[in-house]
C-alpha cells in the first residue's frame, strides 16, 4: 500500500471512531460552570460533540452505543490555558531557532497528554502558527488546540527579552509602526494580539504609552482581543483604561486597589494570574523532592531533569540578585488573585509555560491549580477558571462546560479534584474533540486506578 493511500485509510478508520457514539455512566460530574458536582451521571458523546447529560433513565441511549463503566470517577472539562507558548525550549534550553513545526506539534501533544485540550498561545511565534492552526482545524493535524496571538509587540531593545528570530516579535519604535505591525498581524486572523508592558526589574526600557495605545486601537478595529503582559499596578490601569481585553499575568508590585477593581469591572477585563511565572523561578531549587515527582517525568527530558537537580543550577538560583523581589512578586499575585475573584473580575486560567525550560507545559497546568488553591481560591473557583473562564476569554463558546452541543473535550479523573484539587494529576483519561488521548504520564494512570 502507498503512503498516500495509507494515510487515506487511517483518516477513514478515524472519521469512523468519531462517528461512534459512546456513553460514559456511573461518575461525578463538574461541568464547568460552578455549579455543584452530580453524581452518578450520564455523559453522550457523538462524533466531537457532546449529545447528552443527563441522569440515569433520563438519557436516552441508542442500541449500538459503546458504554464505558465510570462509577467511582469524575468528569470535568478539558483545562484551556490561557496563556502558554510553544516552541521556544528545546531540550531544557531557549533557543532562537527552536520554532519548528516538529518541536511546535510535540509541544501541543504534551499539553494534550497532561490534559490541556486547547492552549492560548499568547506571543513569539512565526507565522508556521497560522498554518499549524488552520491544519488542526481541518482535521490534519493533533495536540492541543491551537488559538494564537501571532508574534505580539514588544518593546525596542526591551521585553520580551527572550532569544528569539526576528519574525517572532513586532518591536516598533512609533505609534505608527505599531499600527503597521498590527495591520500585518491582522491579515492572519490571529485570536489575540499580545503587548508586553514591563520593565523587567529595571533592566530593560518599557513599551511607551502612545505606542501600546496605538496597537490596542488597530487590533480593536481588525476584531482582535489584546492581551497585555504587565507586572506594576500603574500600567495594568493604564493599559485598561486604553481598553485592553486582558491581563496576561498577575499584578505583582502591590496589592490591587478599588481603582483597578472599579476599571475591571466596568471594562469587563480578564485576569490571568500566571502564580507558576514567579515560583517557577526558584521552585526547584527551593524544593528539589518536585524533581522526584512522576507526574513531571513525563513534561522534561531527563538531561534537563539533570540540570535542575545539579548544585550549579542551585547556586544560580541563589545569586540572582532578583530572587527576593520575584519572591515578593508571588506572594503579591496570591493575594491579588484572591481579592479580585472576590471583587467579582473576571478571572481566566494561564501559566506562561512553554516560555522557558522551567515553566514545563503539561506539569504547569496543574501546578498552577495548586497555587490558585494555596492563595484561597476554592477547588471550584480554580476549576471554573481554567474551564468556562478562559473559554469565555477567547471567545470560545464552543467549549469549556459540559454541555450538550459543546466539544467533547473533557478529563476522566480517579479521584475527586474538589476533595484535593492535585486530584487533577489522576488523569484516567482525556477526549478532546470526542477522540481519546492517553495521558503522558504513567503516575497519573497508576495513581488514577
Amino acid at each position: 500500500m502507498t503512503p498516500t493511500r495509507l494515510a487515506a485509510l487511517v483518516m477513514l478508520v478515524s472519521q469512523a471512531a468519531l462517528a461512534e457514539t459512546v456513553v460514559l455512566k456511573g461518575a461525578r460530574l463538574i461541568d464547568g460552570t460552578g455549579a455543584p458536582p452530580r453524581e452518578n451521571m450520564v455523559l453522550m458523546v457523538e462524533g466531537d460533540r457532546i449529545a447528552a447529560v443527563g441522569e440515569p433513565g433520563k438519557v436516552k441511549i441508542p442500541k449500538n452505543a459503546r458504554v464505558v463503566d465510570a462509577r467511582g470517577k469524575t468528569i470535568m472539562p478539558g483545562l484551556i490555558n490561557a496563556h502558554g507558548h510553544v516552541g521556544l525550549v528545546v531540550l531544557g534550553q531557549n533557543k532562537a531557532d527552536g520554532y519548528t513545526r516538529e518541536n511546535v506539534l510535540a509541544q501541543l501533544a504534551q499539553y494534550e497528554e497532561y490534559g490541556v485540550t486547547t492552549v492560548l498561545t499568547l506571543g513569539l511565534n512565526r507565522d508556521l502558527v497560522y498554518d499549524l492552526r488552520d491544519e488542526q482545524r481541518r482535521g490534519t493535524a493533533k495536540g492541543a488546540s491551537l488559538f494564537t496571538a501571532g508574534r505580539g509587540v514588544g518593546a525596542k531593545d526591551g521585553a520580551p527579552p527572550v532569544p528569539v528570530a526576528p519574525d517572532q516579535v513586532y518591536r516598533p519604535a512609533t505609534p505608527e509602526e505599531a499600527t503597521a505591525d498590527v495591520r500585518e498581524a491582522a491579515t492572519h486572523h490571529p485570536e489575540f494580539l499580545k503587548i508586553w508592558v514591563d520593565d523587567v526589574y529595571g533592566k530593560f526600557p518599557k513599551l511607551q504609552p502612545a505606542i501600546f495605545k496605538a496597537a490596542i486601537d488597530e487590533a480593536h478595529k481588525n476584531g482582535m482581543r489584546v492581551a497585555s503582559h504587565i507586572f506594576y499596578l500603574a500600567d495594568a490601569k493604564a493599559v485598561i483604561a486604553d481598553g485592553v481585553d486582558a491581563l496576561a499575568h498577575s499584578v505583582r508590585d502591590q496589592p490591587v486597589d478599588d481603582e483597578l477593581i472599579k476599571l475591571m469591572k466596568e471594562k469587563g477585563t480578564y485576569y490571568v494570574a500566571t502564580l507558576t511565572v514567579d515560583e517557577s523561578a526558584f521552585a526547584f531549587a527551593d524544593d528539589p523532592t518536585l524533581l522526584d515527582d512522576p507526574f513531571l517525568a513525563g513534561a522534561v527530558a531527563p538531561e534537563a531533569l539533570e540540570k535542575l537537580r545539579a548544585p550549579e543550577f542551585r547556586a544560580k538560583v541563589a545569586a540572582d540578585p532578583n530572587l527576593p523581589k520575584i519572591r515578593d512578586a508571588l506572594k503579591n499575585g496570591m493575594a491579588n488573585v484572591k481579592a479580585l475573584k472576590e471583587a467579582g473580575v473576571k478571572v481566566a486560567f494561564g501559566t506562561d509555560s512553554g516560555a522557558n525550560p522551567m515553566r514545563i507545559q503539561g506539569w504547569g497546568e496543574h501546578r498552577e491549580l495548586e497555587l490558585m488553591v494555596k492563595a484561597g481560591l476554592s477547588p471550584m473557583d480554580a476549576i471554573v477558571a481554567a474551564t468556562q473562564g478562559s473559554a469565555a476569554m477567547l471567545g470560545a463558546a464552543d467549549r469549556g462546560t459540559l454541555q450538550k452541543g459543546k466539544r467533547a473535550d473533557f478529563l476522566v479523573l480517579g479521584a475527586n479534584p474538589l476533595d484535593d484539587i492535585r486530584n487533577t494529576r489522576k488523569l484516567v483519561s482525556i477526549w478532546h474533540g470526542g477522540r481519546v488521548v492517553r495521558p503522558r504520564s504513567s503516575a497519573a494512570m497508576a495513581t488514577a486506578n
